[in-house]
């Protein structure tokens, strides 16, 4: 079976930003999401969604849309199953598999877990962001099969290389 991490820790502390440096020092053909912060001015205003492989861009939540609400964002469902979850189904072609992340707003789409399911059951290395408390069912079955790691402000900046190398099969 392919090497899979899944990288969680609190809010805020570089889980996304370490992942995109990952996959960037892997080496390896990408595919799959990535969310960034999406700011106005000094403030979060929402959650874009990046397909690493064609660099298309979709918003995942902001404060205007009209899913589901979590918290002060609202899910954008047509962007997560349109680019997320086809980004994730695309990655089967790819060497490295990422999902940022599977979360609370990630898991309102059924089309977004069918295609993080289709890639664990997959034979292709994975680097997934696993929401801390999530106790959604894809989540305790991410964390029961991969490696899971937990990033610090301590730990952050030694991590990048590790993950990259366990990744790429290099010592």
């Amino acid at each position: 079976m392919a090497f899979r991490i899944a990288v969680t820790g609190n809010p805020g502390v570089g889980k996304s930003t370490l992942v995109a440096k990952v996959a960037a020092a892997t080496g390896m053909r990408v595919g799959g999401v990535l969310a960034r912060d999406k700011h106005y001015k000094d403030r979060r205003i929402g959650f874009e969604l990046l397909d690493l492989a064609s660099g298309a861009v979709g918003m995942l939540a902001d404060e205007t849309g009209s899913g589901p609400q979590l918290g002060k964002y609202r899910v954008h469902p047509e962007d997560l199953d349109g680019l997320g979850a086809r980004a994730i189904e695309n990655a089967l072609k790819c060497d490295l598999i990422v999902v940022d992340e599977v979360g609370p707003m990630e898991l309102t789409s059924h089309r977004f877990v069918s295609a993080v399911e289709m890639a664990i059951a997959s034979s292709r290395p994975m680097l997934v962001v696993l929401h801390e408390w999530s106790n959604h069912r894809l989540a305790k079955k991410i964390r029961s099969t991969f490696q899971v790691i937990t990033v610090t402000r301590e730990n952050r900046a030694s991590l990048s290389d590790e993950i990259a190398n366990a990744l790429s099969g290099k010592k």
